[in-house]
């Protein structure tokens, strides 16, 4: 394991875009994960920001993310899908092979599993044109898909090539940390590991558990949890896991910072897991998002 298997998000930084990734780069990351605010946003417009992003030389995680697609009907529906077809085509435009959807939270989403399925199926299809792979990353606070274990059976029945899982340790920590909900997933089914931590032992209620995620996350080596994001890593590799690992780092205390000081603390993580991680030499990973 070594800097190129690791990347950080651009949400973690303050500042402009062109900023960003030239800290992430000078850092010594490969790759970064973006967020749509940061190619929507763009001063100079989408096409500025596609610009920036592939003249940076640094290889695109994902895209970051989708939300409330799953559950809902009639316009609520119809609207999500349009706005999942614009997120796709950004995707393609950054030559970005994965997008990140994350469980519904919305309380008008259904909870029929039939329906939940149905509805993956129809994101995945219409990823396929444009070669694009989508992560489904459940939330701990999410209406009905809570963990990585519910997420992988609706992926299992969803049954489709471009569709996969994406685990954060955030939400793996906060729902109890249970290393026995990988076995239910299959290593190739796996397109992402997002990493962090947080500074306290427990969160004792959802709405500390939503403020801790958006506001006061760590990187690894920096938290309360060291010794499960270890066992994490560890039980990845053990399931045969050869993806990509993005730092994903949602801090406010660290947007008010330069960038290259927060690149500088993604980089201290990654020598913290290497350090912490004892594992084989891995065999060469493919890109994220390449077919095996």
């Amino acid at each position: 394991m070594n800097l190129d298997h690791f990347g950080m998000d651009t949400r973690s930084l303050a500042g402009p875009l062109e900023a960003k990734l030239r800290a992430v780069r000078a850092a010594g990351f490969t790759q970064v994960m973006l967020h749509a605010a940061d190619i929507a946003g763009h001063p100079e417009g989408e096409l500025a920001a596609v610009r920036a992003v592939r003249t940076s030389g640094l290889r695109i995680t994902g895209l970051q993310h989708l939300g409330d697609f799953e559950g809902l009907s009639g316009p609520l529906h119809a609207y999500k899908v349009d706005v999942a077809k614009a997120m796709v085509e950004m995707c393609y435009a950054l030559e970005c092979r994965v997008l990140v959807v994350s469980s519904s939270t919305s309380s008008r989403a259904a909870g029929d599993i039939g329906l939940l399925t149905q509805h993956l199926q129809q994101l995945a299809m219409l990823s396929v044109p444009l070669n694009v792979r989508i992560a489904y990353e459940p939330l701990s606070w999410g209406r009905h898909i809570r963990d990585i274990e519910q997420a992988a059976d609706l992926v299992q029945d969803a049954d489709r090539a471009n569709l996969g899982l994406a685990l954060d340790s955030f939400h793996w920590l906060a729902g109890g940390g249970d290393l026995g909900m990988l076995d239910a997933v299959d290593p190739e089914k796996l397109f992402l590991v997002q990493l962090s931590d947080f500074m306290w032992q427990e969160v004792r209620s959802e709405r500390e558990r939503i403020d801790t995620a958006q506001h006061l996350r760590a990187f690894p080596g920096e938290g309360a949890h060291s010794n499960e994001l270890a066992d994490l890593v560890r039980r990845l590799d053990e399931i045969g896991y050869r993806g990509d690992y993005s730092f994903e780092v949602f801090n406010d205390d660290y947007r008010q910072l330069p960038p290259p000081i927060v690149a500088q603390r993604a980089r201290r993580a990654v020598k913290w897991v290497t350090d912490h991680v004892s594992r084989r030499s891995l065999p060469a990973r493919r890109p994220a998002g390449e077919s095996p």
